[in-house]
């Protein structure tokens, strides 16, 4: 099997022309022709990931975040970036990633988070369809909305805004750093906007309107089961392994 037979799936879930202009989805290291003799799939591409890959005897890495998202000048073993990319090298290994495409697609990253919280009457935000609008199944009181999110996620711990005082049913989202977002959340009578990456001037919320930050990571992470999902079952006899542990998320809480 060649890295453009694996391509194929994703992109037939996320197709590559649907990604935004700054992206760097598809392939980042490697040649879509390479024979490939199993697939690791994670969320970033760390050496880490690559090391899981080797050991599994797969030469295919796929995950949502691009290694590369702009020009590189140097190649330094002794830097994150540059000891992945000789890593891959060293090993002939084919890096692919599906990102912004991945977040938009039907099924992809903020669907996902939409299923989650059970969301109806779902509709995106903007023509990009990274963020969407939905109902909650019964309008909650913020307090309890906000343990039903850890929960429903997984999550030990995130960031509120002020809690409106108000019951909820009006819920935006959008997986990763959603911030832009939050004005068409507001003008589609969105009550709640959960995203990650929110600087500290995005809590201040205009009165019946409230956001909840639960990480980047934590906003995007069905990704990889999805990607795993789709390839396991298109080849189920092929080597389709998934890398999911605590090393995945950079960010650590004490």
């Amino acid at each position: 099997m060649k890295a453009k037979d694996i391509a194929s799936i994703i992109e037939a879930f996320a197709p590559l022309d649907t990604q935004e202009s700054w992206d760097n989805s598809g392939f980042c290291i490697g040649s879509p022709e390479q024979e490939v003799k199993g697939v690791m799939i994670g969320f970033d591409c760390t050496p880490a990931l690559i090391e899981a890959a080797i050991a599994a005897g797969a030469n295919m890495v796929v995950t949502h975040h691009p290694l590369i998202f702009s020009g590189i000048k140097k190649i330094n073993p002794e830097t994150f970036v540059g000891r992945c990319i000789t890593l891959a090298i060293k090993h002939d290994m084919v890096i692919y990633s599906a990102h912004t495409n991945a977040d938009k697609a039907e099924g992809g990253v903020t669907a996902l988070m939409a299923q989650r919280l059970g969301l109806r009457d779902i509709m995106p935000l903007d023509e990009t369809s990274l963020a969407l609008i939905g109902t909650l199944p019964s309008p909650l009181d913020p307090q309890e909305l906000s343990e039903f999110v850890k929960k429903t996620f997984g999550i030990a711990r995130l960031r509120s805004s002020r809690l409106i005082k108000e019951l909820i049913s009006r819920v935006a989202i959008c997986g990763g750093s959603g911030s832009s977002f939050i004005p068409k959340a507001i003008e589609a009578g969105a009550q709640l906007f959960i995203t990650g990456d929110l600087s500290y001037h995005h809590f201040f919320c205009d009165e019946g309107f409230m956001v909840l930050d639960i990480g980047h990571y934590e906003s995007e992470r069905d990704i990889v089961d999805k990607l795993h999902d789709i390839l396991s079952k298109k080849f189920p006899n092929f080597a389709i392994h998934a890398f999911m542990n605590n090393n995945n998320n950079p960010i650590f809480y004490f």
